[in-house]
């Protein structure tokens, strides 16, 4: 639940709005601190239209499909933070984000069960050729046959990005009787009796399930493609529940009509349509053993309102007491409230000598700092300073006026 109002701005002339059909639980959440103007959108918006919409957005609520770019945030006058209700926060151009002091949330943990499960099941289903049969028995034809049909127990799974979700699989196909292998680019500690890999090929030659759980990234985009595909154990299965640029899907088809794969899960595409409804496209469509889903990884009941209620709590933290735990734009910063004091944030281009120039001119015109805390990072840095009551108003009008102030907000 929310906690009780500690704010001396109007709530009701705060604006937030979610886009994507976000949870309940986060519209819950802040009706229930007493912000009355919260309004929730079905889908993404389009640039054009989200650059009218934002105007005077203070809180905006996205997913996966609605991008941030920098006409976005420049249309965005009065907006204070972002909250990414999903596990990325590559659709926000957090670089544009960072300079205009916006602080930028999301919920990197809160759908890893759902993803887990969902692969324990797509394995289950491909392993079993559970795809093909369930096609015939659609058509007409009975296929009660176990030729191709196996069991998860004593299969090795191959997990590449060892991850929050990596990690979490690797204990649930443990208890199924799986051997687990991963690889990461960093080290990570095994869970259980999983074991570490040098290499992306040693993994994908020995494994007869191999998971995809890594970022978005240049290093990342075709991971998977025709070169080490030819590597994979011959009648593997792939399963890609990760990013859609990861895989190159033109490969996978080829590798999967050649038999080099047996199966394959795939959830997310280079390209995916903007809403239900939509015309879908794909390679993969048509092909035996392969089960494609429309990047439902995490979208479970649960999921969705863990994600409503984390995003909100981290949104809520910074618009009452200014704290940027979690966020990937303001630097980190986790402080109590002050009794008899107004709390000013200030978020500045990180430069030598702002600092001291905001010390200087407070104490130059007797205002009284009560409490000061400071964060930077490489772009900018985050101070929040505790006033004397009576002077916050001068203390606002001067912090504004500091060389390379990029924003000022009295928080109570």
């Amino acid at each position: 639940m929310a906690e009780k109002k500690i704010t001396s701005y109007p709530k009701e002339k705060i604006n937030i709005l979610f886009l994507e059909n976000i949870s309940d639980a986060a519209v819950q959440f802040f009706t229930a601190a007493g912000y009355s103007n919260v309004k929730k959108i079905a889908g993404a918006l389009p640039e054009e239209e989200l650059v009218a919409a934002i105007k005077n957005v203070h809180l905006l609520g996205i997913r996966s499909k609605t991008q941030i770019t920098k006409k976005v945030l420049d249309a965005a006058e009065k907006l204070q933070a972002i909250g990414c209700f999903c596990i990325g926060t590559n659709q926000v151009n957090l670089a544009e984000a960072t300079s205009k002091g916006v602080a930028v949330f999301n919920a990197p943990y809160s759908n890893t069960r759902s993803v887990a499960e969902l692969v324990i099941g797509a394995s289950i289903m491909l392993i079993r050729r559970i795809v093909d049969k369930n096609k015939a028995a659609h058509e007409g034809t009975w296929n009660k046959d176990a030729s191709g049909s196996y069991e998860l127990r004593g299969k090795t799974l191959g997990i590449i990005g060892y991850g929050n979700i990596g990690s979490q699989l690797s204990v649930l196909a443990e208890g199924l009787g799986m051997k687990v292998i991963f690889y990461d680019v960093e080290t990570k500690l095994p869970l259980g009796n999983a074991e570490s890999r040098k290499s992306l090929k040693e993994l994908v030659s020995t494994a007869d399930i191999i998971t995809l759980h890594v970022p978005e990234l240049a290093s990342t985009k075709n991971l998977i493609n025709k070169n080490n595909l030819k590597y994979f154990k011959k009648g593997s299965i792939l399963i890609n529940y990760a990013r859609g640029e990861v895989v190159d899907l033109d490969a996978l088809a080829k590798a999967l009509k050649e038999g080099q794969l047996g199966g394959a899960a795939i959830d997310v595409f280079p390209w995916e349509p903007e809403k239900n409804g939509d015309r879908f496209t794909s390679p993969l469509q048509g092909l035996s053993n392969v089960l494609l889903t429309p990047h439902i990884g995490g979208s479970t009941q649960e999921a969705q309102h863990n994600i409503g209620e984390d995003v909100s709590n981290k949104l809520f933290n910074y618009l009452e007491k200014g704290i940027t735990y979690g966020s990937h734009t303001v630097p980190a910063l986790s402080l109590p409230p002050q009794e008899g004091t107004h709390r000013i944030l200030h978020i500045h281009y990180n430069v030598p000598g702002v600092l001291s120039e905001i010390n200087t001119q407070l104490s130059k015109h007797h205002i009284n700092i009560l409490g000061q805390y400071l964060k930077t990072n490489d772009k900018i840095g985050y101070v929040v300073l505790d006033v004397d009551k009576g002077l916050s108003k001068n203390a606002v009008d001067l912090l504004r006026k500091v060389k390379d102030t990029i924003k000022v907000r009295v928080l109570y």
